[in-house]
């Protein structure tokens, strides 16, 4: 075949009707047009007029300098499927390791895949397959994803990995990873393992979005343990939400997020910890410029980085548990952070610590935040059923409550089953208790007066009730409110750390912000210094001591 620099997908056997399988064609059309590459040196262009383009039971080998464009999203469409090989994943592109030994010397190159949409819902694999991707590359250099739409992929829709001088731009992803339980790996909407080129990887992901993937809407991890976390990556202007995780760092250093959007996730916002394979979690990052709100656990999770980390000038705000919150998970690593920052942070209206302390920091720099108006979930219990109660999808109403807005916020309500109003979207129906009526439960991520607003059973889902929506007049109950709830809690080791010039009170009505500053029993308050703050107008003290602190000085702060 004569190998053209542009080739038309159409004059070389694809036929884009949705019905015939294109696979075969377009395997052929790329091998070609890889064998001229490597022959006199010159990239090539498959372009791939509007019509649905079915590929089935195999994926497609790339072959380095072969491009993929597209009509634009929506128009040009590959559909991925596997009715005849159910034990095999079937991204549109693969070339990995495993499969077909991809490293530095053995890579993909100069290859670029634009305007196009990938819709994996047709691939059903037996048990959960990470490779069921939409688009699965693995040592790619000099390589551009512009403009695409890949949703309801089994495992991770954009998985690619070890991208060096790489852009990763407009990217949507939608329901992917619709196999992942959400506990596996894989299963995010933008997935890239780094560490594969050494120290420095050159990668921009820019004008993302991940809306209602399995675990993560977009994340880092290292892939090797022995490997040294790369430095040269940076997440600019994206936006996650409704993921497990809104963006992780699991193995990079000095990863560069900026201008991020991080809403409705149901975990955290912002996730630093050992959660990806190797159990290394990110160091050296900065985080500025974000809003990281209405996230059901956390804002910030921080954790299992021996440090440093920086976090300038982002909201942190409305999360159903903490604004930032320093922990450490089993099997991570267990050392004090130091040189944690949080500089100029707006941390307000979250439902209990603005900023919780579980896990040791070494030299923490705390300055120049507002920590504001947190410990909103400040309602009592609460109960019902009957005339005035209703449950939708998403939401629980009882016209007779007269609850403190936000103040269930983070909260889980326990209704009685019974019947159903309708059958249910995801998930096995709820089984009796034995000498006990069943029950299902629902996360609350914010209320009115009258009205729970519920967190989906699982990202992308389009109900919160695993076992369908309860019948009108269900009986319902809340759990009453914990405290106390801070500004600053502190309930690990804490040494020589410096806050200052923070303003940490309450001035909402009524104030739910109990204290600016606990140290709880666990703490261990070691030397530093705390001064010109604001720790008035709190709703009890402005600090509290279960725990004296050690040295250090405390003074100047108003309040």
């Amino acid at each position: 075949m004569t190998a053209p620099l542009t080739a038309d997908a159409h004059v070389y056997g694809l036929a884009g009707d949705g019905t015939a399988d294109d696979g075969p064609a377009l395997q052929e059309l790329v091998d070609a047009l890889g064998d001229a590459t490597a022959a006199d040196g010159r990239p090539r262009t498959v372009r791939v007029p509007a019509g649905r383009y079915l590929v089935r039971d195999r994926p497609v080998r790339w072959r380095s300098g072969v491009s993929l464009v597209g009509a634009g999203r929506g128009a040009t469409c590959f559909v991925l499927a596997n009715p005849g090989a159910p034990d095999r994943p079937v991204p549109l592109a693969w070339f990995t390791t495993a499969q077909h030994g991809a490293g530095p010397e053995n890579h993909i190159a100069d290859v670029t895949f634009a305007r196009f949409e990938i819709d994996g819902s047709r691939v059903q694999t037996e048990e959960y397959e990470v490779l069921a991707k939409g688009l699965g590359l693995q040592y790619v250099l000099r390589g551009r994803f512009s403009d695409l739409w890949i949703h309801d992929t089994a495992a991770t829709g954009f998985g690619c990995d070890f991208l060096q001088d790489t852009v990763v731009e407009g990217v949507l992803t939608e329901r992917c990873g619709r196999q992942d339980p959400g506990e596996k790996m894989g299963g995010a909407g933008i997935g890239i393992g780094v560490g594969g080129w050494g120290p420095v990887e050159r990668l921009a992901v820019t004008d993302c979005t991940a809306r209602g993937n399995g675990t993560n809407g977009i994340f880092l991890e290292l892939q090797q343990e022995h490997w040294v976390p790369p430095r040269g990556i940076r997440v600019t202007a994206c936006h996650t939400e409704d993921n497990r995780y809104g963006i992780s760092d699991w193995g990079a250093d000095g990863l560069l997020v900026t201008g991020c959007s991080m809403l409705g996730n149901h975990v955290a916002g912002f996730d630093v910890s050992a959660q990806g394979t190797t159990s290394v979690g990110g160091r050296g990052g900065i985080v500025t410029g974000c809003v990281l709100d209405g996230n059901a656990g956390d804002g910030i999770a921080l954790g299992n980085t021996p440090g440093p980390y920086a976090f300038r000038g982002n909201r942190v705000s409305n999360n159903g548990r903490y604004g930032y919150w320093e922990h450490n998970l089993a099997g991570g690593d267990q050392e004090p952070a130091t040189d944690v920052v949080l500089e100029s942070n707006d941390v307000h209206d979250n439902a209990l610590d603005g900023i919780r302390v579980d896990a040791p920091l070494h030299e923490p720099a705390i300055f120049g935040n507002r920590v504001r108006n947190n410990g909103r979930r400040a309602a009592g219990a609460a109960e019902g059923g009957g005339a005035g109660v209703r449950c939708g999808p998403l939401s629980l109403t009882d016209e007779g409550a007269d609850w403190l807005p936000g103040g269930h916020r983070g909260k889980e309500v326990r209704v009685a089953a019974g019947d159903t109003a309708a059958e249910p979207a995801a998930g096995p129906p709820a089984e009796p208790a034995t000498g006990a009526p069943a029950e299902v439960t629902a996360l609350v991520v914010d209320n009115t007066a009258t009205r729970l607003d519920l967190v989906p059973v699982r990202p992308g889902a389009v109900t919160a009730w695993p076992g369908g929506t309860p019948a009108p007049g269900a009986a319902y109950r809340l759990p009453d409110a914990p405290a106390p709830r801070a500004g600053l809690t502190a309930a690990a080791a804490v040494s020589h750390p410096y806050v200052h010039g923070n303003r940490v009170r309450d001035d909402g009505h009524p104030r739910t912000q109990v204290h600016a500053v606990w140290l709880a029993p666990d703490a261990v308050w070691t030397g530093g210094r705390v001064s010109g703050n604001d720790f008035g107008g709190n709703a009890s003290a402005a600090t509290r001591f279960d725990s004296p602190p050690s040295g250090g000085r405390w003074r100047d702060n108003a309040g």
